[in-house]
């Protein structure tokens, strides 16, 4: 009797096909309640392309977007479990550590910084760009990271051609589907969700017939970690956390993980504290 294989799906929502603006990634915004319903949609066809290539493969999807509640629990494929809520310790990438065996990045999106790129932006507005070992990565590259540490390749990402190119950066032999061409922050052109669900199904197949080919990402032990935050109140408040210190130019922060693991459990909690406003 063979052991059946694991897969996680990382779902986020900005670089879902025909998202383009804040509003429509928001709980209570305009249009969010479609953007879920094409959110639920494409990880449908992902969860379908891993089942044509391995019908017996163990299925989970972590709901990986804002508030991590977000997927339509009763529209998605029945075969699968959903990791949905936060906090919870790993994050976009909760289920990792169940002994997976490939992950699909479905709907994300390009760093802090990049451009023209739709909704970029890296895990929260407040985040103006993260470094590993000196290295400038968005959610794309910490999470490729994270699952580095736990052995497991990243197989597949569908989003915009900029974070699509930021994937094949890090892992060359990855799938990639570009649903839509980023015009700026908040325009693309865009394929019809049909034609990106399709193409997304073929892909996300292609990518766990051929997962042996694909080498996770390596991964230093210990680990360097540099975030640099918008407002320096939130800097002052992140240097009480101890391992945690200011660098020079004042909105830097630095501190080393003793390996990927415990340094997104930190960065997490870092993010959360640049939420915090002056009282």
């Amino acid at each position: 009797m063979t052991n059946r294989p694991k897969v996680l799906i990382s779902a986020d929502l900005e670089g879902v096909s025909g998202v383009v603006h804040p509003t429509e990634t928001n709980p209570g915004g305009y249009d969010y309640e479609r953007g879920r319903a094409l959110m639920t949609a494409e990880v449908n066809a992902a969860i379908a392309g891993v089942l044509d290539a391995e019908p017996d493969a163990e299925v989970s999807v972590a709901d990986s977007h804002g508030p991590f509640r977000n997927l339509l629990p009763e529209e998605l494929d029945g075969r699968v479990r959903l990791i949905r809520g936060r906090p919870r310790p790993l994050g976009m990438v909760a289920g990792l550590e169940a002994g997976v065996e490939a992950l699909l990045f479905v709907g994300y999106h390009a760093r802090a910084g990049a451009g023209p790129a739709v909704l970029a932006h890296t895990i929260s507005d407040a985040v103006l760009d993260l470094r590993i070992d000196g290295r400038s990565v968005g959610e794309i590259g910490l999470n490729a990271a994270v699952a580095g540490h736990y052995g497991v390749p990243v197989v597949l990402l569908s989003g915009d051609d900029a974070a699509c190119a930021e994937l094949r950066d890090l892992v060359p032999e990855a799938v990639t589907v570009e649903v839509k061409r980023a015009l700026g922050q908040a325009a693309a052109e865009t394929l019809h969700p049909r034609e990106a669900r399709d193409r997304i199904r073929l892909a996300a197949a292609e990518a766990v017939r051929g997962r042996r080919r694909v080498r996770p990402v390596p991964t230093p032990t210990p680990v360097r970690i540099e975030l640099d935050l918008y407002g320096p109140y939130t800097v002052d408040l992140a240097t009480l956390v101890p391992g945690v210190s200011r660098a020079a130019g004042g909105r830097t922060l630095t501190f080393t993980g003793r390996d990927m693991a415990e340094a997104y459990r930190v960065v997490q909690l870092l993010v959360q504290l640049a939420q915090i406003k002056p009282g």
